[in-house]
């Protein structure tokens, strides 16, 4: 299937079809949209309207709010007519899980409705059956059943919809056919859009989120593919975003990963980053990846010119070579390299650095670099015997992302490739780190995702100890190097059934000296056990004031008094024989 799809890579932002959220144009010709959502409850109504108010004044344009009852779908009349009366238009979002109900309560209120295809008409069992052809019909019968009540009430209401599958919450249905996969969910959304055709309702848009940002792009870029293939009139928006991101540098890495790679292909319509923060350092963030990549799309080299699969992940295998003690290429974890500059300034602390470690010094290198599409250069890499380090050379006229692309695309696979930030090294100094961070996250992350690359070198952050942190940083969010815990943590709404920002500081404190562990932090059942799919550990809200533990996706301790809830945790990541004694500051 994967080979007759057409490639979802695009010259200029994909074309789609242009709908409403209240008065915001989303698709077509309209700039890319940004959103958040809420994090407090939803039966607060001052509480929701003096957010909702902050978020309108730091440029937020859709706002989002979870309605987890019937109750607190009803309550979002007093929400909107509070901003109403106030002179905020802001467009609202209700967002469902489980409540078919609650969803056609909350269409009557808002501009916009959210549906998990995943729980808004099925329970969660992790059941384990095989469907027959005739059984699965029988079930997409119920789920029309269900559905049609809702999509009749937008259509005929002018009210948006947005079929939202998150990896790791699909239905049992889906999991047993298709997998906990990107063509699952793919799948799992193309069953509601089917049916909301059959009643030719067309004002949804799609998203596909997950917090790892190689399933969450493959899964977007399968979901754009397939759309072109059903034919002209599925050109329906995308919305975009990395799911439980987490917070602080690494939560913005990895939404850049996700979001500012996709943007670089030009897919994506409206942007959300997930940041277990408060929702109004979202705002900056996402309008800094919209301005990063708004203009020619930085990833299109030509549809002939890939040396990857675009839906599946796999790592460019090259030669391993050895630069001195440092071994790169073939399966070796992609190596970090700095320029000369960057490492006398470092050079006397080395040990202070701890994991942070300079390997390669860009000027010592043995590297060839050239111009991707100047025949001849090319031609004398191939002549070559040896196995060459080989980058693109400083000054070429081509994207990075395309540049990168290409040069994988036409040199031997056994050859190792540097990959660079920027191939104009002068650093700008009225950029800020945040948007150098972003930059660089989404070039070289988009690269590492599409499996090519064997070491970086990142050279638009002036100050040396930064410039390491982030390329190491980077390698983490990817999955391309695990040599910290990774955190997979939700953003925190109304559901939530404790502090998220203080609760995920404690279990930081806690854990974050034990190496490539990676632990969940979810706020609530909706974000537990499938959307911390790949974690080792969890701590999930299970009700007020009481924590569930996970190894894995099952719950192993149940209804631990929150106070106690971190200490407990540390005893699971013990008996399970993952846990190291952080260093004191001597051995450090």
């Amino acid at each position: 299937m994967k080979n007759e799809l057409p490639l979802p890579f695009y010259p200029q932002r994909r074309r789609t079809r242009e709908m409403f959220v209240g008065t915001v144009g989303i698709g077509a010709g309209h700039p890319v949209r940004v959103q958040s959502m809420l994090t407090c409850d939803t039966m607060d109504t001052d509480a929701c309207v003096r957010d909702t108010l902050a978020l309108a004044e730091v440029g937020c344009e859709i706002v989002r709010i979870t309605a987890p009852t019937v109750k607190d779908a009803r309550n979002l009349e007093a929400i909107r007519d509070g901003l109403r009366s106030r002179g905020c238009s802001v467009p609202l979002v209700a967002d469902i899980h489980f409540k078919p109900d609650a969803a056609l309560e909350a269409a009557r209120w808002v501009e916009k409705v959210r549906i998990n295809p995943g729980n808004f008409a099925d329970s969660k069992k992790f059941a384990v059956r095989e469907y027959t052809d005739a059984e699965y019909a029988a079930e997409i019968d119920r789920l029309r059943e269900k559905f049609a009540p809702l999509v009749k009430f937008c259509q005929t209401h002018d009210v948006a919809m947005r079929i939202g599958t998150n990896h790791g919450s699909l239905s049992d249905r889906i999991m047993n056919r298709f997998g906990d996969t990107p063509l699952g969910m793919v799948e799992s959304a193309l069953e509601f859009a089917r049916l909301a055709r059959e009643w030719d309702y067309h004002d949804f848009v799609f998203s596909m989120k997950a917090s790892n940002p190689k399933v969450m792009i493959e899964a977007y870029r399968l979901l754009v593919a397939r759309l072109a293939a059903e034919g002209e009139d599925w050109n329906y928006p995308i919305h975009l975003g990395v799911t439980e991101a987490g917070d602080g540098e690494d939560g913005r890495i990895k939404s850049a990963v996700g979001i500012g790679s996709l943007l670089a292909d030009g897919i994506g319509d409206t942007i959300r980053v997930s940041l277990t923060e408060d929702s109004v350092y979202e705002i900056p963030v996402a309008q800094e990846l919209v301005k990063i990549f708004d203009g020619p799309c930085e990833g299109w080299v030509g549809e002939e010119r890939l040396s990857f699969d675009p839906f599946t992940y796999t790592r460019r295998m090259s030669e391993k070579m050895m630069l001195g003690d440092v071994a790169l290429g073939e399966d070796e974890v992609p190596r970090v390299v700095v320029t000369r500059r960057h490492y006398d300034a470092v050079a006397h602390k080395l040990a202070g650095l701890g994991d942070y470690q300079p390997e390669l010094v860009y000027e010592d290198l043995p590297l060839v670099e050239l111009d991707p599409r100047n025949a001849e250069e090319v031609q004398r890499l191939h002549a070559r015997k040896e196995a060459c380090l080989v980058s693109v050379r400083d000054g070429v006229e081509l994207p990075v992302i395309a540049a990168f692309r290409l040069l994988a695309a036409t040199i031997e696979a056994r050859h190792p490739i540097l990959l660079k930030d920027t191939l104009h090294p002068e650093p700008d100094p009225e950029a800020s780190f945040v948007r150098t961070l972003l930059a660089a996250a989404a070039r070289l992350g988009s690269l590492l995702c599409d499996g090519i690359g064997d070491a970086v070198l990142l050279r638009t952050e002036d100050a040396p100890g930064q410039t390491l942190r982030l390329a190491y940083n980077i390698l983490q969010g990817v999955g391309a190097r695990i040599f910290k815990t990774d955190y997979v943590a939700c953003p925190s709404c109304g559901r939530t059934l404790f502090n998220l920002q203080e609760t995920t500081a404690r279990i930081k404190a806690a854990t974050s000296h034990l190496k490539g562990l990676k632990i969940g932090i979810m706020g609530c059942i909706v974000n537990g056990p499938g959307e911390m799919a790949d974690a080792d550990f969890g701590y999930v809200g299970g009700a007020p004031g009481k924590v569930n533990l996970y190894v894995g996706k099952k719950a192993v301790k149940f209804n631990i008094p929150e106070v106690e809830a971190v200490a407990r945790l540390v005893e699971l990541i013990k008996e399970h024989g993952r846990w190291m004694e952080a260093k004191t500051e001597n051995e450090s």
